[in-house]
């Protein structure tokens, strides 16, 4: 419960709701009239329109909920407070990769409702990021102790598995989410806001961030990835996966 306590002040600022991810998500709910969210954080993906009842264990988090945000429960993945079946369909979005015990976590969202939908990211693929690979590649190890999307598709038995590319303006600070606006990674609000980043050493990021700068200024980075530059997407990994149980 203490990990987003320490990492999460002023997430809600970097971490806004952009409506390309939020359709899909709304599409994979179907019909659901009721959902749980699970691992909430501060409410970016919750539905409109729909009985949402939240899940969040750091008080951080939910201090940065918006007023008229859905009711939130403090608890944990693992141990869902609610009786089998209570709910329509549970959403989890970008939050299985910190659950200590992820198969336990996603067992309790079958538990609780028939449908589950959940938005995680291939690892493989965000360690090719040019971030981790030329800059900190220290990430790579927190990544690759994390569940990847087929891992979690695969657990799920889920039935359609959808990628979810990231566009170049992405308003939600996801690691990757300035892929084609490298400058942003200098700001030290937008590494905050960027887990991966503020779980690595503070000293490997300094290095990275240093040597992103001088690239910056020498002109080497916009040359190195020329062909960034023209794409109005590119996809990171993130898949959204529906199952029914």
């Amino acid at each position: 419960m203490a990990r987003y306590d320490e990492i999460g002040v002023g997430y809600a600022l970097g971490r806004r709701t952009d409506p390309r991810w939020l359709a899909p998500v709304l599409d994979a709910l179907g019909a659901a009239r009721s959902v749980l969210d699970v691992g909430s954080g501060t409410g970016s993906y919750e539905p409109p329109g729909r009985r949402v009842v939240a899940v969040e264990p750091s008080a951080e988090m939910i201090r940065q909920r918006c007023p008229g945000a859905a009711p939130v429960v403090r608890a944990v993945a693992e141990a869902l407070p609610f009786a089998a079946g209570t709910f329509d369909a549970a959403l989890a979005v970008l939050t299985v990769h910190h659950w200590p015990d992820w198969r336990r976590g996603l067992d309790e969202l079958r538990r609780v409702a028939p449908r589950q939908v959940v938005l995680a990211y291939d690892t493989a693929l965000h360690n090719d990021f040019w971030l981790v690979r030329e800059y900190v590649p220290e990430v790579a190890a927190l990544e690759r102790s994390r569940p990847s999307a087929a891992e979690i598709a695969d657990h799920l038995g889920a039935s359609s598995v959808l990628p979810l590319p990231v566009p170049w303006d992405f308003t939600d600070g996801v690691f990757p989410a300035h892929w084609r606006r490298p400058e942003a990674y200098l700001d030290p609000a937008v590494r905050r806001a960027c887990s991966a980043l503020a779980q690595t050493s503070p000293s490997a990021v300094e290095r990275g961030m240093d040597r992103l700068r001088a690239d910056l200024e020498s002109g080497r980075w916009h040359a190195d990835h020329a062909e960034l530059l023209a794409l109005p997407e590119w996809d990171a990994g993130f898949r959204l996966m529906v199952a029914a149980s």
